[in-house]
């Protein structure tokens, strides 16, 4: 038990270090890569916590495929780190005073006078045919089945209105008319010019 203590308490330094670094760190690559640490350590925590499906999930999906693909537009892209730079100190006194405040709020709410060994036992061990995944199916299909819909139509219509506003029209903003293209014909596009014949000697004269 004092060696998981240990490993957590490990493990919690570095997630906390890796994510202050992902705001304070000015280059995206950084950051990116920073979030990826931070990702790596709440997945070992997870572990910890016998939820090795999370742990996993958040590896593959999160790691291998949603921060692959920010690594891949951040490297493609050619940011100007200098902007990126030049507001970090003026609003460096709004970002600690929210950080200050979020930090008080959760000593409120997560405080030992509500967490903790004397509020909850510590969990048992399951044994090796214990299966989380099958536990976590049953929990989101019978107890929060009402919730977990409720939160995928509110993805879907969030899906929705990034689909709307990226593209909705702007005057500026130059779109093929598909439609038009498909329906063109030979004489929308395609111009004969009929030239008389002309000798060698009289183009030269």
């Amino acid at each position: 038990m004092a060696f998981e203590l240990i490993i957590f308490y490990i493990f919690s330094a570095i997630l906390v270090g890796s994510a202050l670094a992902v705001v304070v760190v000015r280059n995206p690559v950084y950051a990116a890569l920073f979030l990826v640490l931070a990702f790596f350590t709440c997945a070992g925590i997870w572990l910890l916590l016998e939820a090795e499906f999370l742990a996993i999930t958040l590896v593959l999906v999160y790691v291998g495929a949603v921060m692959v693909l920010f690594l891949f537009v951040v490297m493609m892209l050619d940011i100007d780190l200098a902007p990126l730079k030049e507001g970090f100190i003026k609003f460096l006194p709004v970002g600690i005073a929210v950080g200050v405040i979020i930090l008080i709020q959760m000593a409120m709410i997560l405080g030992p006078e509500n967490f903790g060994l004397e509020k909850f036992a510590t969990p048992e061990a399951q044994g090796s045919d214990y299966s989380n995944t099958k536990a976590l199916g049953r929990i989101l299909y019978t107890t929060y089945v009402y919730p977990f819909e409720i939160a995928a139509v509110i993805l879907l219509v969030a899906i929705i209105a990034a689909i709307a506003l990226t593209l909705r029209k702007r005057p500026e903003t130059k779109s093929q008319n598909v439609a038009e293209q498909v329906k063109v014909r030979r004489d929308d596009r395609v111009r004969l010019v009929k030239m008389p014949a002309t000798k060698k000697d009289e183009v030269q004269s």
